[in-house]
């Protein structure tokens, strides 16, 4: 038996609102160690990896790993059923072809219960390489957000030039060009709203805005993000959970196309 429960299901439902805009059908792989989803986007231009530790559950219990497929749209259906405030189980037997979804409102001793149905996804887990990045920028995830929403107006691609004095996000367009220089800042009393810059090696690589902006959506689940980047390599973009991360790993656009 599978069992997952969360005081509070506005988490579990901002997860799978950050990645159901780019996901159609993926297995969430249930064990011991928790809750795990690794797949590619539609296009194959970002591979999405997310971990959910047990620690991150009031109570969690997997007594056989089992592999649930599901269709991300209809998963959001189901969730917005719930209030953020409601506690949530997830639920299914070893051998299941429905996963089970409980919403309860203490307060008002109300119980909800859906089910969706599962799906045989044939998914290849992708292993992914170790890679020595030579940027590594942690910054308040909200700023990152703003600063390609902003520079969306502008241009389809963001150009990420990292160097041991700053980081520059720079579009152009017929509009015309913009560009934002984020320098190192330490701020004692929020550190969430400080930017660390670490580089080894300059690095200059360009971004596809759309997909870059589906990623930004994981803004609400970290105060932080840290981006990792490297020539020639995938970017690693990473938002930490309380029990996990969530982690893209995005292909830059190489000589004008989006290649993985």
């Amino acid at each position: 038996m599978f069992e997952a429960k969360a005081n509070e299901a506005a988490g579990f439902k901002q997860i799978i609102e950050a990645i159901r805009d780019m996901i159609t059908d993926c297995n969430f792989d249930c064990s011991n160690s928790g809750i795990a989803l690794q797949a590619l986007d539609k296009s194959h231009i970002v591979l999405i990896s997310l971990l959910l530790g047990p620690e991150g559950f009031n109570d969690y219990r997997c007594d056989h790993a089992v592999t649930l497929g599901v269709n991300m749209a209809s998963l959001a259906t189901i969730l917005r059923c719930g209030s953020n405030q409601d506690q949530m189980t997830l639920r299914c037997d070893d051998q299941p072809d429905s996963l089970g979804l409980t919403f309860e409102d203490v307060k008002h001793d109300r119980i909800s219960e859906f089910s969706i149905k599962l799906m045989e996804i044939d998914q290849e887990y992708l292993s992914i390489p170790e890679t020595e990045y030579t940027a590594s920028i942690t910054m308040p995830s909200a700023d990152l957000q703003k600063y390609l929403r902003d520079l969306r107006q502008l241009s389809e691609s963001v150009s990420i030039t990292a160097n041991k004095d700053e980081v520059i996000f720079a579009a152009a367009g017929d509009v015309g060009d913009g560009a934002v220089h984020v320098r190192q800042y330490t701020d004692s009393e929020n550190p969430d709203k400080s930017v660390s810059i670490n580089i080894s090696e300059p690095v200059s690589l360009n971004f596809n805005l759309h997909y870059f902006n589906n990623i930004t959506k994981a803004a609400t689940l970290s105060d932080t993000v840290t981006l990792q980047l490297a020539d020639g390599t995938p970017a690693s973009i990473e938002y930490k959970l309380p029990s996990g991360h969530i982690r893209y790993y995005f292909a830059p656009k190489i000589g004008g196309d989006d290649d993985v």
